[in-house]
C-alpha cells in the first residue's frame, strides 16, 4: 500500500481513483489500468468485471511492481488459464519465484518462445531452459528434432549430450551450438559411430582441428575418418593421436601407417 495510505492520510485524488478502480465498468477499466499507482492497479484486480482481456492488457506494462505480480499470481483466472500464465512469465518484471512457480505449467514450445523473447531477462531465460532440459527424457523424438532446430545453446547442448543420432543433424545445424559442446560429446560416453560420422562430414564442423583430433582419438570412430583426416594433420598431431590410450588396435595401425609414410 502506498505511503499516503499507510499514514492514514489518503489523498483525495487517489481515493477517487481507488473507488473508480473498484466500481468502474469494463471499458473504463482499460483506462484505469494505465494508472501509475500500483495501489490503484491492485484495486482494479478486485473489480468484479475485471477479466482475462484486461489482465492481458495490464501485463503488457513494463513498470509493474513485485507486489502487483504477487496479487496477479493469486488470481483464480491465472490459476485456470495457461495463456495468462504465459503472459505473466513473459513480462520481464515478473519476480523470479513467480516465474519458477509458473514454468512447470507451460507447454514445451511456450518455454522455447520465452527463451527467444526480446527483452527476456537472463534469469527468466535460464529458468525456461532448465525447465526444457528437465523434460527432455520424456520428450518425443519429433519434438526433440524441432527443439534441436529452434532452441538456445543450453538446450541444443543438452540434446547433443544425449547422443541420439536421429536428432544429431538438426543439432549440428543449430547456429547457437558451440564447438565445445561437440568436443564434449566426442569425448563422452554417448558418442556413437553414426553420431561421430555426422560431425565428421558436417560442412560447419568437419574442418575444425580440435574436433578432428577428438574423432581420431575415439575408439568408436569409423576407420574412414582416419583415412580422410590423417593426411592433413601435422606430425605432432599424429603423434598425439598415436599416444592416445583409447584408440583401438585397428585404428592404431592406421595412425602408424601414416607416420611411416611421413618418414619415408
Amino acid at each position: 500500500m502506498e505511503e499516503n495510505t499507510k499514514k492514514g492520510n489518503l489523498d483525495p485524488s487517489l481515493s477517487r481513483r481507488l473507488y473508480r478502480a473498484l466500481t468502474a465498468g469494463k471499458d473504463e477499466l482499460y483506462q484505469i489500468i494505465e494508472d501509475p499507482s500500483m495501489e490503484v492497479l491492485e484495486t482494479a484486480l478486485k473489480n468484479p468485471v475485471f477479466d482475462e482481456n484486461l489482465l492481458l492488457a495490464l501485463l503488457k506494462r513494463r513498470d509493474l511492481s513485485e507486489d502487483l505480480f504477487k496479487a496477479v499470481y493469486r488470481l483464480p483466472m491465472v490459476v485456470e488459464n495457461r495463456q495468462l500464465k504465459v503472459a505473466v512469465v513473459r513480462n520481464p518484471c515478473t519476480p523470479a519465484h513467480v516465474t519458477m512457480a509458473l514454468l512447470p505449467h507451460l507447454q514445451l514450445f511456450e518455454l522455447v518462445d520465452i527463451c527467444h523473447l526480446p527483452g527476456v531477462t537472463p534469469d527468466q531465460k535460464l529458468a525456461a531452459e532448465r525447465a526444457i532440459v528437465q523434460r527432455l527424457p520424456l520428450t518425443p523424438l519429433g519434438n526433440k528434432i524441432t527443439l534441436a532446430r529452434r532452441s538456445t545453446s543450453a538446450v541444443v547442448e543438452a540434446l547433443v549430450r544425449e547422443g541420439d543420432p536421429r536428432s544429431m543433424d538438426a543439432c549440428l545445424d543449430n547456429p547457437h551450438l558451440k564447438e565445445a559442446a561437440i568436443f564434449a560429446y566426442l569425448n563422452g560416453p554417448n558418442a556413437t559411430p553414426d553420431g561421430i560420422s555426422m560431425v565428421a562430414r558436417h560442412p560447419r564442423w568437419k574442418n575444425r582441428l580440435n574436433l578432428q583430433l577428438a574423432i581420431l582419438k575415439n575408439p568408436k570412430s569409423p576407420e574412414v575418418w582416419f583415412t580422410l583426416f590423417l593426411p592433413h594433420l601435422s606430425v605432432n598431431d599424429i603423434r598425439g593421436v598415436l599416444a592416445s590410450k583409447k584408440i583401438s588396435h585397428a585404428q592404431k595401425k592406421l595412425v602408424q601407417g601414416e607416420m611411416k609414410r611421413r618418414c619415408m
